[in-house]
């Protein structure tokens, strides 16, 4: 059984998700986008095996730096990965007047990847629109959607890279998914 601990992170209220195997030594991160402390705390002693990343924006990447450790992997799309060094890629420039970066990552993602990560099992579906590297985490039936689907909408598609009509292809894909499988947004509001 997967356990499922919901923070919200930031000044755009993103969540980030901790997730572990019952009894698990260890767990896995999906978008840290703030509170680096608070996140490490939520994690209740764990080490971090691996951080997933949804995609690049600064509000999902934002205390990746902070958590990463020696052997923690950093897994992305590789059509996001430019956007990890990149202020301007990030909208960190934009729309917080500062520069947030994160390490480069370890491991690239990309669609109908299965990975198996601290006793779970995750695989991955390419959903691009939000960002060309949008991904979506199915981990343990259960569906992490970062940006590309909310509770009551979607992303927004006006950043650099952002696609409308790959948005909406993407959703037309999930939408059957999430009649069955319980999802998680990047944002509950």
């Amino acid at each position: 059984m997967m356990n499922i601990r919901e923070l919200t992170v930031g000044p755009v209220a993103t969540c980030c998700y901790i997730l572990s195997a019952d009894s698990a030594s260890e767990c896995l991160v999906i978008d840290p986008g703030d509170e680096a402390d608070r996140i490490r705390k939520a994690c209740g002693g764990m080490r971090i095996a691996a951080i997933l990343l949804t995609h690049g924006h600064f509000d999902h990447i934002g205390a990746v730096s902070a958590l990463m450790e020696e052997d923690t992997r950093l897994l992305i799309h590789p059509l996001d990965a430019p956007m990890l060094s990149d202020p301007d890629l990030n909208v960190s420039r934009l729309l917080m007047n500062r520069s947030v970066t994160a390490p480069a990552p370890t491991d690239f993602v990309n669609e109908g990847d299965h990975l198996e990560i601290a006793g779970l099992g995750i695989d991955v579906l390419h959903t691009p629109g939000h960002t060309p590297g949008s991904v979506c985490y199915r981990i343990e039936n259960e569906l992490f959607t970062g940006d590309t689907l909310f509770e009551h909408g979607w992303g927004r598609t006006d950043f650099p890279g952002g696609d409308e009509h790959a948005l909406f292809a993407s959703l037309r894909r999930l939408m059957p998914m999430i009649k069955t499988v319980p999802f998680h947004p990047g944002h509950s509001a």
